[in-house]
Protein backbone atom coordinates (compact mmCIF):
# COMPACT_ATOMS: atom_id res chain seq x y z
CA UNK A 1 0.00 0.00 0.00
CA UNK A 2 2.97 2.32 0.59
CA UNK A 3 4.03 1.63 -3.00
CA UNK A 4 0.48 2.40 -4.17
CA UNK A 5 0.77 5.70 -2.30
CA UNK A 6 4.02 6.38 -4.18
CA UNK A 7 2.21 5.56 -7.43
CA UNK A 8 -0.01 8.59 -6.75
CA UNK A 9 3.01 10.93 -6.84
CA UNK A 10 2.63 11.15 -10.62
CA UNK A 11 -0.44 13.34 -10.11
CA UNK A 12 1.64 16.12 -8.54
CA UNK A 13 2.47 17.09 -12.12
CA UNK A 14 -0.69 19.21 -12.43
CA UNK A 15 0.08 21.29 -9.35
CA UNK A 16 3.77 21.53 -10.20
CA UNK A 17 3.01 22.62 -13.77
CA UNK A 18 1.03 25.63 -12.55
CA UNK A 19 3.79 26.70 -10.16
CA UNK A 20 6.56 26.19 -12.73
CA UNK A 21 4.54 28.12 -15.34
CA UNK A 22 4.28 31.02 -12.90
CA UNK A 23 7.92 30.84 -11.69
CA UNK A 24 9.50 30.54 -15.14
CA UNK A 25 6.94 32.73 -16.97
CA UNK A 26 5.99 30.08 -19.52
CA UNK A 27 3.15 29.99 -22.05
CA UNK A 28 0.42 27.34 -21.74
CA UNK A 29 1.95 25.40 -24.63
CA UNK A 30 5.39 25.32 -23.01
CA UNK A 31 4.05 24.58 -19.52
CA UNK A 32 1.92 21.69 -20.76
CA UNK A 33 5.03 19.96 -22.07
CA UNK A 34 5.67 18.86 -18.47
CA UNK A 35 2.59 16.62 -18.02
CA UNK A 36 3.05 15.46 -21.59
CA UNK A 37 6.59 14.28 -20.81
CA UNK A 38 5.32 12.33 -17.79
CA UNK A 39 2.75 10.30 -19.72
CA UNK A 40 4.76 9.93 -22.93
CA UNK A 41 6.74 7.14 -21.29
CA UNK A 42 3.70 4.88 -20.87
CA UNK A 43 3.76 4.41 -24.64
CA UNK A 44 7.43 3.41 -24.59
CA UNK A 45 7.79 1.48 -21.32
CA UNK A 46 4.62 -0.60 -20.82
CA UNK A 47 5.43 -3.69 -22.90
CA UNK A 48 9.20 -3.71 -22.11
CA UNK A 49 8.27 -3.65 -18.40
CA UNK A 50 6.30 -6.87 -18.88
CA UNK A 51 9.39 -8.46 -20.43
CA UNK A 52 11.56 -7.12 -17.60
CA UNK A 53 9.27 -8.68 -14.98
CA UNK A 54 9.76 -12.07 -16.63
CA UNK A 55 13.54 -11.65 -16.23
CA UNK A 56 14.00 -10.11 -12.77
CA UNK A 57 10.63 -10.66 -11.06
CA UNK A 58 7.84 -8.34 -9.97
CA UNK A 59 9.26 -7.22 -6.63
CA UNK A 60 12.57 -6.12 -8.13
CA UNK A 61 10.72 -4.31 -10.93
CA UNK A 62 8.64 -2.38 -8.37
CA UNK A 63 11.84 -1.59 -6.41
CA UNK A 64 13.41 -0.27 -9.62
CA UNK A 65 10.34 1.88 -10.30
CA UNK A 66 10.46 3.33 -6.77
CA UNK A 67 14.18 4.08 -7.14
CA UNK A 68 13.57 5.96 -10.39
CA UNK A 69 10.67 7.82 -8.74
CA UNK A 70 12.84 8.85 -5.77
CA UNK A 71 15.53 10.07 -8.18
CA UNK A 72 12.99 12.14 -10.12
CA UNK A 73 11.90 13.84 -6.90
CA UNK A 74 15.51 14.63 -5.99
CA UNK A 75 16.24 16.61 -9.18
CA UNK A 76 14.04 19.69 -8.43
CA UNK A 77 15.77 19.97 -5.04
CA UNK A 78 19.17 20.14 -6.76
CA UNK A 79 18.31 21.99 -9.98
CA UNK A 80 15.12 24.02 -10.35
CA UNK A 81 15.15 25.02 -14.02
CA UNK A 82 13.21 24.26 -17.19
CA UNK A 83 15.65 21.50 -18.17
CA UNK A 84 15.81 20.18 -14.61
CA UNK A 85 12.02 19.94 -14.33
CA UNK A 86 11.81 18.35 -17.78
CA UNK A 87 14.27 15.66 -16.67
CA UNK A 88 12.46 15.24 -13.34
CA UNK A 89 9.05 14.74 -14.96
CA UNK A 90 10.50 12.36 -17.55
CA UNK A 91 11.96 10.14 -14.82
CA UNK A 92 8.72 10.43 -12.84
CA UNK A 93 6.86 9.14 -15.90
CA UNK A 94 9.30 6.27 -16.48
CA UNK A 95 9.13 5.23 -12.82
CA UNK A 96 5.34 5.40 -12.77
CA UNK A 97 5.02 3.42 -16.00
CA UNK A 98 7.12 0.61 -14.49
CA UNK A 99 5.08 0.79 -11.28
CA UNK A 100 1.67 0.73 -12.98
CA UNK A 101 2.58 -2.42 -14.90
CA UNK A 102 4.34 -4.33 -12.09
CA UNK A 103 2.67 -3.36 -8.79
CA UNK A 104 -0.79 -4.83 -9.44
CA UNK A 105 0.61 -8.26 -10.42
CA UNK A 106 2.92 -8.16 -7.38
CA UNK A 107 -0.10 -7.68 -5.12
CA UNK A 108 -1.53 -10.91 -6.50
CA UNK A 109 1.47 -12.71 -4.93
CA UNK A 110 0.66 -11.25 -1.51
CA UNK A 111 -3.12 -11.61 -1.10
CA UNK A 112 -5.42 -14.53 -1.78
CA UNK A 113 -7.35 -14.66 -5.03
CA UNK A 114 -10.73 -14.01 -3.45
CA UNK A 115 -9.40 -10.85 -1.80
CA UNK A 116 -7.41 -9.54 -4.76
CA UNK A 117 -10.18 -7.40 -6.27
CA UNK A 118 -10.89 -5.59 -3.00
CA UNK A 119 -7.16 -5.16 -2.35
CA UNK A 120 -6.65 -3.61 -5.79
CA UNK A 121 -9.58 -1.25 -5.18
CA UNK A 122 -8.11 -0.26 -1.82
CA UNK A 123 -4.75 0.30 -3.52
CA UNK A 124 -6.37 2.75 -5.94
CA UNK A 125 -7.98 4.49 -2.96
CA UNK A 126 -4.57 4.86 -1.27
CA UNK A 127 -3.10 6.15 -4.54
CA UNK A 128 -5.86 8.75 -4.75
CA UNK A 129 -4.98 10.02 -1.25
CA UNK A 130 -1.47 10.93 -2.48
CA UNK A 131 -3.00 12.71 -5.47
CA UNK A 132 -5.34 14.62 -3.16
CA UNK A 133 -2.75 15.85 -0.66
CA UNK A 134 -0.07 16.90 -3.20
CA UNK A 135 -1.64 20.34 -3.92
CA UNK A 136 -2.27 20.88 -0.20
CA UNK A 137 1.39 20.23 0.67
CA UNK A 138 2.58 22.49 -2.15
CA UNK A 139 0.28 25.33 -1.08
CA UNK A 140 1.25 24.87 2.59
CA UNK A 141 4.95 25.01 1.67
CA UNK A 142 4.41 28.15 -0.42
CA UNK A 143 2.53 29.95 2.37
CA UNK A 144 4.62 28.81 5.34
CA UNK A 145 8.11 28.64 3.84
CA UNK A 146 7.72 30.55 0.53
CA UNK A 147 8.77 27.35 -1.20
CA UNK A 148 6.15 25.11 -2.83
CA UNK A 149 8.90 22.66 -3.77
CA UNK A 150 8.92 21.28 -0.22
CA UNK A 151 6.54 18.77 -1.81
CA UNK A 152 9.48 17.00 -3.48
CA UNK A 153 11.62 16.12 -0.42
CA UNK A 154 8.54 14.97 1.50
CA UNK A 155 7.46 12.62 -1.28
CA UNK A 156 11.07 11.53 -1.86
CA UNK A 157 11.40 10.42 1.79
CA UNK A 158 8.20 8.36 1.43
CA UNK A 159 9.61 6.77 -1.74
CA UNK A 160 12.81 5.83 0.09
CA UNK A 161 10.76 4.30 2.93
CA UNK A 162 8.79 2.26 0.39
CA UNK A 163 12.05 1.04 -1.16
CA UNK A 164 13.41 0.05 2.26
CA UNK A 165 10.35 -1.80 3.51
CA UNK A 166 9.64 -3.58 0.23
CA UNK A 167 13.35 -4.40 -0.02
CA UNK A 168 13.38 -6.27 3.30
CA UNK A 169 10.07 -8.02 2.57
CA UNK A 170 10.24 -11.55 1.19
CA UNK A 171 7.58 -12.23 -1.45
CA UNK A 172 7.30 -15.62 -3.11
CA UNK A 173 6.67 -15.25 -6.84
CA UNK A 174 5.90 -17.89 -9.44
CA UNK A 175 8.69 -18.65 -11.89
CA UNK A 176 8.10 -16.59 -15.05
CA UNK A 177 11.44 -17.19 -16.69
CA UNK A 178 10.00 -19.72 -19.14
CA UNK A 179 6.84 -17.76 -19.94
CA UNK A 180 6.50 -16.11 -23.30
CA UNK A 181 6.30 -12.36 -22.82
CA UNK A 182 4.23 -9.95 -24.85
CA UNK A 183 5.79 -8.06 -27.73
CA UNK A 184 4.92 -4.79 -29.40
CA UNK A 185 3.69 -6.69 -32.44
CA UNK A 186 1.35 -8.88 -30.38
CA UNK A 187 -0.05 -5.90 -28.54
CA UNK A 188 -0.68 -3.70 -31.56
CA UNK A 189 -2.17 -6.62 -33.52
CA UNK A 190 -5.05 -6.62 -31.01
CA UNK A 191 -6.10 -3.18 -32.25
CA UNK A 192 -7.63 -5.05 -35.17
CA UNK A 193 -10.40 -6.06 -32.76
CA UNK A 194 -12.96 -3.22 -32.77
CA UNK A 195 -13.77 -3.34 -29.04
CA UNK A 196 -10.08 -3.43 -28.07
CA UNK A 197 -9.42 -0.41 -30.31
CA UNK A 198 -12.38 1.51 -28.88
CA UNK A 199 -11.33 0.55 -25.33
CA UNK A 200 -7.79 1.76 -25.98
CA UNK A 201 -9.14 5.10 -27.22
CA UNK A 202 -11.42 5.22 -24.17
CA UNK A 203 -8.39 4.92 -21.86
CA UNK A 204 -6.64 7.65 -23.87
CA UNK A 205 -9.63 9.96 -23.32
CA UNK A 206 -9.99 9.03 -19.63
CA UNK A 207 -6.37 9.86 -18.82
CA UNK A 208 -6.42 12.95 -21.04
CA UNK A 209 -9.42 14.31 -19.12
CA UNK A 210 -7.80 13.36 -15.81
CA UNK A 211 -4.51 15.14 -16.49
CA UNK A 212 -6.24 17.94 -18.37
CA UNK A 213 -8.56 18.81 -15.47
CA UNK A 214 -5.66 18.52 -13.04
CA UNK A 215 -3.69 21.11 -15.02
CA UNK A 216 -6.48 23.38 -16.29
CA UNK A 217 -8.80 23.82 -13.28
CA UNK A 218 -6.33 26.09 -11.42
CA UNK A 219 -5.71 28.08 -14.60
CA UNK A 220 -9.46 28.74 -14.95
CA UNK A 221 -9.58 30.15 -11.42
CA UNK A 222 -6.57 32.36 -12.11
CA UNK A 223 -8.01 33.55 -15.42
CA UNK A 224 -11.56 34.30 -14.27
CA UNK A 225 -11.13 35.25 -10.61
CA UNK A 226 -7.59 36.63 -10.56
CA UNK A 227 -6.60 34.45 -7.58
CA UNK A 228 -2.97 33.58 -6.82
CA UNK A 229 -1.51 30.26 -7.93
CA UNK A 230 -1.32 29.23 -4.25
CA UNK A 231 -5.11 29.54 -3.92
CA UNK A 232 -5.84 28.19 -7.38
CA UNK A 233 -4.18 24.80 -6.82
CA UNK A 234 -6.91 23.92 -4.31
CA UNK A 235 -9.05 23.18 -7.37
CA UNK A 236 -6.76 20.21 -8.02
CA UNK A 237 -7.39 18.97 -4.47
CA UNK A 238 -11.15 19.26 -5.04
CA UNK A 239 -10.79 17.16 -8.18
CA UNK A 240 -8.81 14.43 -6.43
CA UNK A 241 -11.00 14.53 -3.32
CA UNK A 242 -14.00 13.57 -5.42
CA UNK A 243 -11.93 11.07 -7.40
CA UNK A 244 -10.99 9.52 -4.05
CA UNK A 245 -14.65 9.42 -2.99
CA UNK A 246 -15.53 7.91 -6.38
CA UNK A 247 -12.85 5.21 -6.10
CA UNK A 248 -14.02 4.26 -2.61
CA UNK A 249 -17.73 4.25 -3.42
CA UNK A 250 -17.36 2.70 -6.88
CA UNK A 251 -17.02 -0.85 -5.57
CA UNK A 252 -20.28 -0.53 -3.63
CA UNK A 253 -22.15 1.20 -6.46
CA UNK A 254 -21.04 -1.37 -9.04
CA UNK A 255 -22.34 -4.13 -6.74
CA UNK A 256 -25.86 -2.69 -7.15
CA UNK A 257 -25.79 -1.22 -10.66
CA UNK A 258 -24.58 -2.61 -13.96
CA UNK A 259 -21.28 -1.36 -15.30
CA UNK A 260 -23.06 0.10 -18.32
CA UNK A 261 -25.48 2.19 -16.22
CA UNK A 262 -22.77 3.45 -13.86
CA UNK A 263 -20.49 4.26 -16.80
CA UNK A 264 -23.32 6.29 -18.32
CA UNK A 265 -23.95 8.18 -15.06
CA UNK A 266 -20.20 8.84 -14.72
CA UNK A 267 -19.86 10.17 -18.28
CA UNK A 268 -22.96 12.37 -17.83
CA UNK A 269 -21.45 13.84 -14.63
CA UNK A 270 -18.34 14.77 -16.63
CA UNK A 271 -20.47 16.28 -19.40
CA UNK A 272 -22.29 18.53 -16.90
CA UNK A 273 -18.98 19.54 -15.32
CA UNK A 274 -17.33 20.39 -18.65
CA UNK A 275 -20.31 22.44 -19.83
CA UNK A 276 -20.30 24.32 -16.54
CA UNK A 277 -16.63 25.25 -16.95
CA UNK A 278 -17.57 27.23 -20.06
CA UNK A 279 -20.03 29.50 -18.29
CA UNK A 280 -19.44 29.78 -14.54
CA UNK A 281 -17.16 32.44 -13.10
CA UNK A 282 -17.62 31.98 -9.34
CA UNK A 283 -15.30 29.89 -7.21
CA UNK A 284 -17.94 27.59 -5.74
CA UNK A 285 -19.55 26.82 -9.10
CA UNK A 286 -16.18 26.10 -10.70
CA UNK A 287 -15.36 23.84 -7.76
CA UNK A 288 -18.72 22.08 -8.24
CA UNK A 289 -17.91 21.45 -11.91
CA UNK A 290 -14.46 20.12 -11.04
CA UNK A 291 -16.04 17.85 -8.39
CA UNK A 292 -18.48 16.43 -10.96
CA UNK A 293 -15.62 15.69 -13.34
CA UNK A 294 -13.55 14.10 -10.55
CA UNK A 295 -16.36 11.81 -9.40
CA UNK A 296 -17.38 10.97 -12.96
CA UNK A 297 -13.84 10.07 -14.04
CA UNK A 298 -13.02 7.96 -10.97
CA UNK A 299 -14.28 4.58 -12.23
CA UNK A 300 -13.98 4.96 -16.01
CA UNK A 301 -10.63 3.14 -16.18
CA UNK A 302 -11.61 -0.11 -14.37
CA UNK A 303 -14.87 -0.43 -16.33
CA UNK A 304 -13.13 -0.02 -19.71
CA UNK A 305 -10.23 -2.22 -18.58
CA UNK A 306 -12.62 -5.00 -17.50
CA UNK A 307 -14.58 -4.78 -20.75
CA UNK A 308 -11.36 -5.20 -22.75
CA UNK A 309 -10.14 -8.16 -20.67
CA UNK A 310 -13.49 -9.95 -20.89
CA UNK A 311 -13.45 -9.50 -24.64
CA UNK A 312 -10.09 -11.28 -24.99
CA UNK A 313 -9.62 -13.42 -21.86
CA UNK A 314 -7.03 -15.59 -23.58
CA UNK A 315 -4.86 -12.50 -24.26
CA UNK A 316 -4.87 -10.86 -20.83
CA UNK A 317 -1.16 -9.95 -20.81
CA UNK A 318 -1.28 -8.34 -24.23
CA UNK A 319 -4.56 -6.51 -23.51
CA UNK A 320 -3.24 -5.26 -20.16
CA UNK A 321 -0.08 -3.89 -21.77
CA UNK A 322 -2.09 -2.18 -24.48
CA UNK A 323 -4.52 -0.59 -22.01
CA UNK A 324 -1.63 0.74 -19.89
CA UNK A 325 -0.13 2.21 -23.06
CA UNK A 326 -3.40 4.12 -23.37
CA UNK A 327 -2.18 6.27 -20.49
CA UNK A 328 -0.26 7.99 -23.28
CA UNK A 329 -3.42 10.11 -23.50
CA UNK A 330 -1.88 12.14 -20.69
CA UNK A 331 0.67 13.32 -23.24
CA UNK A 332 -1.63 14.04 -26.18
CA UNK A 333 -4.37 16.00 -24.43
CA UNK A 334 -2.25 18.58 -22.53
CA UNK A 335 -0.28 19.44 -25.67
CA UNK A 336 -3.43 20.03 -27.74
CA UNK A 337 -5.07 21.85 -24.82
CA UNK A 338 -2.10 24.20 -24.45
CA UNK A 339 -2.14 25.01 -28.16
CA UNK A 340 -5.93 25.56 -28.10
CA UNK A 341 -5.72 27.84 -25.04
CA UNK A 342 -2.93 29.94 -26.53
CA UNK A 343 -4.79 30.15 -29.86
CA UNK A 344 -7.86 31.87 -28.33
CA UNK A 345 -6.02 33.27 -25.30
CA UNK A 346 -8.50 31.60 -22.92
CA UNK A 347 -8.78 28.32 -21.00
CA UNK A 348 -12.07 27.64 -22.81
CA UNK A 349 -9.88 26.24 -25.59
CA UNK A 350 -8.55 23.56 -23.23
CA UNK A 351 -12.09 22.75 -22.05
CA UNK A 352 -13.20 22.18 -25.68
CA UNK A 353 -10.45 19.58 -26.09
CA UNK A 354 -11.49 17.77 -22.89
CA UNK A 355 -15.16 17.95 -23.90
CA UNK A 356 -14.26 16.04 -27.06
CA UNK A 357 -12.94 13.23 -24.86
CA UNK A 358 -16.16 13.22 -22.80
CA UNK A 359 -18.27 12.98 -25.96
CA UNK A 360 -16.24 9.95 -27.03
CA UNK A 361 -16.87 8.28 -23.65
CA UNK A 362 -20.60 8.93 -24.09
CA UNK A 363 -20.36 7.13 -27.45
CA UNK A 364 -18.49 4.25 -25.78
CA UNK A 365 -21.41 3.50 -23.41
CA UNK A 366 -23.20 1.35 -25.99
CA UNK A 367 -20.08 -0.79 -26.41
CA UNK A 368 -20.21 -1.99 -22.78
CA UNK A 369 -21.89 -5.38 -22.49
CA UNK A 370 -23.92 -4.81 -19.29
Amino acid sequence: MLAFFAMGFVDLVGTATNYVKNDLNLSDTMANIFPSMVFFWFLICSVPTGMLMNRIGRRKTVLLSLTITATSLLIPIISYSFVGMLLSFSLLGIGNALMQVSLNPLLSNVVNGDKLASSLTFGQFVKAIASFIAPLIASWGALQFHNWRILFPIFMVISVLAIFFLGITSIEEENTATQKSSTFTQCFALLGDKLILLSFLGIVCHVGIDVGTNVTAPKILIERLGVSVHDAVYATSVYFLFRTVGCFSGAFILARFSSKKFFGISAFCMLLGMCGLFFFDTKMMIYACVALIGFGNSNIFPIIFSAALLNKPEKKNEVSGLMIMGLFGGTIFPLIMGIASDAINAQAGAVVVMLTGVIYLLYFIRKIAN
